[in-house]
Formats: structure tokens, C-alpha cells, sequence
């Protein structure tokens, strides 16, 4: 069997080989792009927050994120804790609007617990980037708590403990560049400002402070400012006359991949939008997508027209609008490496950078119209930084820094205007004795495996006819070996309440791929004998990354509060939640599955 399975793998290589050899297709890695995250988003659910997040500004705050978040690479995880994890759901790749609303009926399902201990959110936090991150992605973590710890007296663990659990959390994160943004929701009026200040300081993140839901899309769009260097644009704050009242939305270039508004009303608005044409467009489609909550609408334009859109909004009389957007560009800020040489004290280091899309320059003129560029000068040495102004050529930016002293300094080009703001990666230029090079500054944290590599090529030389004779009958074999030997796909995270007493396990990850056919739930409870009867509830591989699920005991199993036949075998898609109810002990389980 082994001998096989080198045979298959080394016929799918050759097939591949010959297929890129024929079609003359070169291969690379994937280059880091810069705008897209991995976020987990940590809230505090115990029962303090009933009266410091009284009108739930928490969920509210989380979906937002959810909805303005773009579909395209990025993660998303989901953590409540008390003083400890009641639920949580490990970082996935949102593809759809269905992810997204995969995530946000999982956060409208938390529920409250006694007590809290800030440290188990931020802990898990940083546990769950460590698990599941792209390295190609922008690791950040928002927590949302009132930043208060109210520990179980019956336990052993102390304020001490938490506080040294928490600082040890810190620090991690701050050394692997996880950002923490702290929003502190302060509804009674006890917020404890100076912990989530400091976590937010020592992280690299920001700390905000709400007690409404109205102050959370500026928020948030400074958030994903701050994070992926984006910015925010007030576009209009009106009280509504109950009529309909007409804004105008200017899409400033056909650079901008989307165009995020935020309309925002503690009650609902009716929403109407027409391009530059005046032609309108209907809501939601492929290119508009439309959400909406207790406290926002949020309209998403995909790849949208330039020009001067108009959106018509009509709110109930008397109430406060405030509409703001934000941008997303496929636009880079690229600068020109500076040539090698010795550098010391005097020396003058010219400075180019240029807006880059898809790899090539951007030539259009009416792009940089608007735009300012500042050359950011960090002496390493003295730890100081200065900025310089940089001439706008109108297909790029300009300018020249003079060695002041022989130092080190780390040299960066940030370019805006109203809607716009990117950095370059750092350069450093070393004049200190004896050094004398100026290169690339690699990021704060770089997984070497995503590092650009050509791909090993091997010259194919005679043979062909044999060649790919050899591959279709080595990829059929292959298929019927596949058939016999399927595997799982993702993994399940299991939960474990007591119906007695109410209390929950900590989530379990269990990972599928090393079960080949089937696997019973028991194994996953790891043979435990009060779960002996889960011996018949048992997961089989289903078609296109689903699980199948077959119950044989008399365990009861539901899904979203209806119970299921399974019998004869139920399919499970990803992010789907089973509840098993045992009857041998007054326990049930609960199924995530993660793909």
C-alpha cells in the first residue's frame, strides 16, 4: 500500500509537471497584499454586562465588523468568556454572505454567565491566531468588555492570578504583532478604563469607549483605518424630517474595490441607491450588498462606478442620521529600492515611490491628483522621527533625505488624500561605522514558508506518449484508491454541557483528517465510559467538504432547536451546530463543524 501511494504521488507530480511544461505557465507563491485580516473578535458575556452593555452595543459592534468586512481572504473567529470560554468559533474564511451570516446567528446565540476574568478571553485570542492564521493576512483582536473581573470566591483564583495571566497574554500578543483594539462599553457608568487602555497600549492597538450604539461605525471605521491603512470618510449627520432626504456618494476612482456606507439610525430607515447614470440600483444584488441590524444599514458597493452616486434615505421624523464610508483600494504604495553603497553622515538618499496595482504602475494622473506624500524618517538610534515633504509628479512622488549623522534610520513613504492612505514597507539605511548598506526591513513577523521561492522545475525530455499514457492510468488507479480510503475534510469543536448544573466544558478541537472512512463520536469524547452510548453515533466523509452524520443510539440530536432523523444519515455543511442529547447522563454535547 505505502509502494502505491509513492506511485500515486509521483504520478500526480509528473501530470502536473506536464501540464504547466505544455501550457508554459510559471509558478509562485502568493504575495502578501496587506488588506486583508485574520480577526477574532473576544466579548465579555458575563452577567455584570446586562447592566454595562445593557442595550447589547456588543453584538451590534460585532456584526458591524462582520458586515464590513470584505469577502475576500479574510478570517474571522468569534470568543464569549465569563472566567471561562463559553463559546467560541476558530477563525474561518468568509467567502460568502452566508459565512457572514453564519458568524452573525452565532453571535445573536450567546448567552450570559456568572462571573469574569479578562484573561481567558485574551488568552484564547491569542491561541486561536496561533492556530489558524494566514501568514499572508493582518492578525488583529478586538475584545469589547467593560474591563472588569468578577472571579468565582469558590474557586482558588485570585485577582494575582488574573492579572499575571492577562499581563503574560499581553506580552505575547505585543511580541507576535497582534494588535488588540479595546471598546469599552460603559452603559452603568463602572467602566474600567486604565486595563483596557493598557492592553490596547502594549499591543499596539487603540482603545475606544461607548455606552450606544451610535457612536460604533466611526468606531469600527477607525479600526479598519487604523488596521489596514484605510480611511474614513464622514459623508453626512442629519436628524430626518421623515421625508425622503437625498446624499450625495462620490466614488472617487475605478481603483476602489469597495466602498463601505454606514447608515446609522437607533430605528429603521427605508434606503434607496442609483448610480451615476441616475439609474437605480437594486438592493441587495451582486454588486450592492445590503445588511442591516438593530442599530445600523449598511450598504457594501463592490467594484463600483466612478463617479457621483446618490443615495436616498428616509428615517422616522425626529431621529439622528449619521452616514459614513470607507474605502477599500487595490492600490499599493511601492518605493524604489535605494541603491547599495556606503553610507555615512551628509550623504543625500533620493526618494521615489509610486501607487502600484496588480504589480504595474499606476499611470493615471487623476489619482494623484488630490494626493499628499510625507517621507517618515526613523533615527533608530536617538529613537526620534521627522517627516519630509515629497513632491507629487503626478505619476509618483519625489523627494531626497540628507544624512544628518551616522545612525541608523528606517525610512517609510505614506501617501492620502480625503479617502485614501497607504504606506510603503520600511527601508533601512544604515550609516553607522563600518556599515553602510541600505535594505528592505522584513516585517515584524515573517513565517518563512511564505516566503517567495521559484518553483523547483525539471526539464521533461522524451517519453511523452509513455509519459502520459503512465498518468491517466496511474490518476484512475489513483481514483479508485481515493474511493476506498476517503478522508474527512476540517475539523469539529465539541462542547460538553451538564444539564444539572449548567455548566460547559471548554471547546475541543478535534481534527479530522487523521480518520479514514468513519469516526464514531466516541472516539471523539476519547472512549470516556459515561458516553459509551455515543459508540453509535457515528461521522462519515460526505461530497464537496460536508460530514455525514448516522445516529443508531437513542441519543437525541437537533439542530437549531428542531430535532433530526438521522437514521439513515444527515448531512452536515460547514459552520452547521448539532446538539446530542445523552439519556444514559442528564449531559449533551454539541457539534461545530469547521471546514
Amino acid at each position: 500500500m505505502l509502494r502505491f501511494q509513492v506511485l500515486c504521488r509521483y504520478v500526480v507530480c509528473l501530470a502536473l509537471l506536464m501540464v504547466f511544461v505544455i501550457s508554459g505557465t510559471q509558478l509562485g507563491f502568493a504575495q502578501t497584499s496587506g488588506s486583508n485580516m485574520d480577526a477574532v473578535l473576544v466579548v465579555d458575556v458575563s452577567n455584570s454586562m446586562t447592566q454595562s452593555d445593557k442595550n447589547k452595543v456588543s453584538n451590534e459592534a460585532m456584526k458591524m465588523f462582520v458586515d464590513m468586512t470584505s469577502i475576500q481572504a479574510n478570517k474571522i473567529g468569534v470568543i464569549s468568556y465569563t472566567d471561562k470560554i463559553e463559546r467560541e468559533k476558530a477563525l474561518i474564511q468568509v467567502n460568502s454572505e452566508q459565512d457572514k451570516n453564519d458568524i452573525k446567528a452565532f453571535i445573536d446565540s450567546l448567552q450570559k454567565g456568572a462571573y469574569t476574568d479578562i484573561s481567558v478571553g485574551v488568552k484564547e485570542a491569542v491561541k486561536i491566531l496561533d492556530a489558524g492564521r494566514d501568514p499572508a493576512n493582518a492578525p488583529i483582536i478586538v475584545l469589547l468588555a467593560d474591563g472588569n473581573n468578577f472571579l468565582n470566591k469558590a474557586s482558588s483564583r485570585t485577582q494575582a492570578d488574573s492579572d499575571r495571566d492577562l499581563a503574560e497574554a499581553v506580552k505575547v500578543a505585543g511580541s507576535k504583532g497582534y494588535p488588540i483594539y479595546t471598546i469599552g462599553l460603559n452603559a452603568d457608568g463602572q467602566l474600567n478604563r486604565t486595563t483596557l487602555q493598557q492592553i490596547a497600549a502594549d499591543t499596539n492597538g487603540k482603545f475606544f469607549e461607548t455606552s450606544t450604539a451610535d457612536k460604533l461605525p466611526q468606531i469600527l471605521s477607525e479600526i479598519f483605518a487604523n488596521h489596514l491603512k484605510l480611511k474614513v470618510v464622514p459623508v453626512k449627520s442629519f436628524v430626518s424630517n421623515g421625508q425622503t432626504q437625498e446624499v450625495a456618494i462620490s466614488i472617487p476612482n475605478a481603483s476602489v474595490l469597495e466602498a463601505n456606507i454606514s447608515i446609522m439610525s437607533q430605528k429603521a430607515v427605508d434606503v434607496k441607491l442609483f448610480d451615476p447614470s441616475g439609474q437605480e440600483v437594486k438592493l441587495p444584488s451582486n454588486e450592492i450588498r445590503l445588511s442591516r441590524s438593530n442599530a445600523y444599514t449598511m450598504l457594501k458597493l463592490v467594484k463600483p462606478q466612478q463617479g457621483d452616486w446618490k443615495l436616498q434615505v428616509k428615517g422616522v421624523p425626529k431621529e439622528k442620521i449619521d452616514i459614513n464610508m470607507i474605502f477599500n483600494y487595490d492600490l499599493q504604495l511601492e518605493m524604489e529600492p535605494v541603491a547599495a553603497k556606503s553610507f555615512k553622515a551628509g550623504d543625500v538618499v533620493p526618494v521615489k515611490a509610486a501607487l502600484v496595482s496588480n504589480g504595474q504602475k499606476v499611470a493615471s494622473p487623476d489619482i494623484y491628483k488630490q494626493m499628499k506624500a510625507t517621507l517618515l524618517v526613523h533615527d533608530k538610534t536617538d529613537n526620534q522621527t521627522n517627516e519630509i515633504a515629497l513632491n507629487n509628479t503626478g505619476s509618483g512622488f519625489e523627494g531626497s533625505f540628507t544624512i544628518p549623522a551616522d545612525h541608523q534610520y528606517e525610512l517609510k513613504v505614506k501617501a492620502e488624500d480625503t479617502s485614501f492612505y497607504r504606506e510603503t514597507p520600511a527601508l533601512i539605511v544604515d550609516a553607522t561605522q563600518g556599515a553602510g548598506t541600505a535594505k528592505p526591513q522584513p516585517p515584524a513577523t515573517t513565517d518563512p514558508s511564505a516566503e517567495s521561492k521559484p518553483f523547483p522545475w525539471t526539464t521533461v525530455v522524451g517519453g511523452t506518449a509513455l509519459l502520459i499514457l503512465l498518468i491517466g492510468g496511474g490518476l484512475y488507479a489513483l481514483s479508485l484508491w481515493r474511493k476506498a480510503n476517503k478522508g474527512f475534510a476540517g475539523q469539529i469543536a465539541i462542547e460538553i454541557v451538564d444539564e444539572d448544573t449548567g455548566e460547559k466544558s471548554n471547546p475541543q478541537y478535534k481534527k479530522l483528517n487523521a480518520f479514514k472512512g468513519k469516526v464514531k463520536l466516541h472516539q471523539l469524547l476519547q472512549l470516556a465510559p459515561e458516553f459509551t452510548e455515543t459508540e453509535k453515533v457515528v461521522f462519515f466523509p460526505g461530497k464537496n467538504d460536508t460530514l455525514i452524520i448516522e445516529n443508531r443510539s437513542s441519543c437525541r440530536i437537533e439542530k437549531a432547536g428542531r430535532v433530526l432523523d438521522v437514521s439513515r444519515g444527515k448531512e452536515l455543511k460547514k459552520n452547521d451546530r448539532i446538539k446530542i442529547s445523552l439519556t444514559n447522563v442528564n449531559k449533551s454535547v454539541f457539534v461545530d463543524y469547521i471546514v
